[in-house]
C-alpha cells in the first residue's frame, strides 16, 4: 500500500494527543512502559480500582509533550471499560493558567462533572451555588444566571466571563475565596455525593475526574511563592478533599523543588512521573528496544494498517534509509512530541522519502533554536548534567527541566538518571 500523503500530514500533528478510544488513534499508539521504567497509567488505575469505594487523589507529572495527555486518555478508556464514569477535561479550556486559584479549579470540576452527568440524564443543581451566584451577581452588578438553566451551562458562562476578564476574575475571587470551604462542601454534599449514589444505582463503580494541563501552570508568584506550590502545597488540603477519585496533572518543577516533601505529605502520596522513552542509557549505549519503539511512532503513522514487523520493510518509502530514521529518533531524546515535531519539519521541507540532508538540516535548525535560549550559566549546568547524569533541586536546574534542555529517564534495570537533550550534545 503506497503512502497516503494527506493522511500522513494529519497524523504528524504534534499537538494532538492520541485517544485510543478512537480506532484510528489506536493504530498510532505505542506502549512505551517497558522503556519508561514501568506502566505509570496502570499504577494510577490500580489505586482507583482497589479503593473504588473510597475517594482517592493522585498527582501526575512529566515534561510537557512527553505523552501525559495520551496516557490520561488511556486511563480514561481503561477505567470506562472497567465500569467507572470518567470525566476528562483540559484545564486550559476552563481557566487562564497564568492566574489560577483554588475556587477556579473547584468550579471547573463542578461544571465538567455536571455536564458529563447531564449527558447521561443525571441532572443535579446544588442549591448553595444558586444562592451564591445570585449574591455575586448583586454585588458585582453583573447578570449571572444559573437558576433557570442547566447547572453546567450556568457555570460555563461564569467560567467564560472570568477567563476573559482579569478584572472580573479579581472581583469575583474576592467574593469566592473566603467561601472556599463552603463551595467545597456544597460540591461534595450536593453534587459529587448524590452523583456517586445515582451512578452506582445505574451500575457504575464510581466517579473519576482527570484534570489535564495543570502542568502548564505559569510560575507566577502567589502569596510569596510560585503559583503551583501555592495551589498544591499551601492549598492542597482543599484540592484533595473532593468526594470522588481525582487525578491532577502538576508542573514537573514541583518534583524538583524544596516543596516536594510538603507536597507528598499534603496529598499522602508521591507524584507519578512519566519519564522520557530511553534511547540511550546513562553510559551512552543505545537502547535498542527504545529506539525500535520510536521508529514505530513514525512508521505507524506512515503505514497504520500494517503489522509493526512489516513496517520496517517499507522504511525507504519514508526515509532515505533506516539510519536516517534512527538519526531523527535519537535526536528526539525519547520525547515523543519532539520526534513528531522533527518529522513534521521534514514534511514542511520535502515529500517523503526524507533525505539524510533534510533530516540533518531539521536537527541543526532545532539545535540553533535551543542554543539561542541558553545563558552562559545554564550552559555550565548542562555540562555538569552531561557529566554526572543528575539534577539537583536548585531553581536554575528547574529552568533546564522546564525548558526541555534536560530530560529524565527511568529503567527497572539501570535506575534513574538525567541527561542533556541530545540535540545539544555536540555543543557541550
Amino acid at each position: 500500500m503506497p503512502l497516503d500523503q494527506d493522511r500522513f500530514w494529519k497524523a504528524f500533528n504534534p499537538s494532538k494527543p492520541l485517544n485510543i478510544a478512537d480506532a484510528e488513534d489506536l493504530r498510532y499508539y505505542i506502549d512505551f512502559s517497558d522503556v519508561r521504567g514501568g506502566n505509570v497509567t496502570r499504577q494510577l488505575a490500580r489505586t482507583i480500582e482497589r479503593l473504588k469505594d473510597s475517594p482517592t487523589c493522585q498527582l501526575f507529572t512529566g515534561h510537557i509533550g512527553c505523552g501525559k495527555s495520551t496516557e490520561l486518555l488511556c486511563l480514561k478508556n481503561h477505567l470506562t471499560k472497567e465500569g467507572f464514569h470518567v470525566v476528562f477535561f483540559e484545564s486550559s479550556d476552563e481557566m487562564d493558567l497564568n492566574d489560577v486559584d483554588v475556587t477556579d479549579i473547584l468550579i471547573a470540576i463542578a461544571r465538567q462533572v455536571s455536564a458529563s452527568l447531564e449527558s447521561i440524564n443525571i441532572s443535579l443543581k446544588p442549591n448553595y451555588f444558586v444562592s451564591l451566584f445570585k449574591e455575586v451577581s448583586e454585588i458585582l452588578k453583573t447578570p449571572i444566571e444559573i437558576s433557570n438553566v442547566q447547572f453546567s451551562v450556568g457555570l460555563a458562562s461564569v467560567a467564560a466571563s472570568t477567563k476573559d476578564s482579569p478584572e472580573l476574575r479579581r472581583q469575583m475571587r474576592q467574593i469566592m475565596e473566603p467561601r472556599t470551604n463552603s463551595i467545597l462542601e456544597s460540591i461534595n454534599l450536593e453534587l459529587l455525593g448524590p452523583a456517586e449514589k445515582v451512578l452506582k444505582q445505574k451500575g457504575y463503580k464510581g466517579l473519576v475526574v482527570l484534570i489535564d494541563n495543570l502542568d502548564r501552570l505559569d510560575n507566577t508568584q502567589k502569596a510569596g511563592k510560585p503559583q503551583s506550590a501555592y495551589l498544591f502545597v499551601d492549598r492542597g488540603e482543599q484540592l484533595r478533599r473532593l468526594n470522588c477519585h481525582v487525578v491532577y496533572t502538576i508542573p514537573i518543577v514541583l518534583v524538583f523543588s524544596n516543596e516536594v516533601n510538603p507536597l507528598a505529605n499534603r496529598f499522602g502520596i508521591d507524584p507519578q512521573v512519566l519519564p522520557m522513552v530511553i534511547v540511550r542509557y546513562s553510559d551512552e549505549r543505545i537502547c535498542d528496544s527504545g529506539l525500535n519503539l520510536l521508529r514505530q511512532v513514525i512508521l505507524a503513522r506512515s503505514f497504520p494498517t500494517l503489522a509493526s514487523s512489516d513496517r520496517l520493510a517499507k522504511v525507504e518509502e519514508v526515509f532515505e534509509d533506516l539510519e536516517t530514521l534512527d538519526q531523527l529518533c535519537l535526536a528526539s531524546g525519547g520525547h515523543v512530541r519532539n520526534l513528531l515535531k522533527l518529522g513534521f519539519s521534514c514534511l514542511q521541507r520535502m515529500d517523503p522519502p526524507f533525505s539524510r540532508q533534510c533530516v540533518e538540516r531539521v536537527i541543526r535548525q532545532r539545535r540553533n533554536e535551543l542554543l539561542r535560549a541558553i545563558t552562559p550559566d545554564e550552559m555550565t549546568l548542562l555540562r555538569q548534567v552531561k557529566q554526572k547524569k543528575t539534577v539537583r533541586g536548585e531553581a536554575s536546574y528547574e529552568v533546564l527541566l522546564k525548558s526541555m534542555f534536560v530530560f529524565e529517564y527511568r529503567s527497572d534495570d539501570y535506575g534513574h538518571w538525567f541527561d542533556v537533550n541530545p540535540i545539544l550534545y555536540g555543543d557541550l
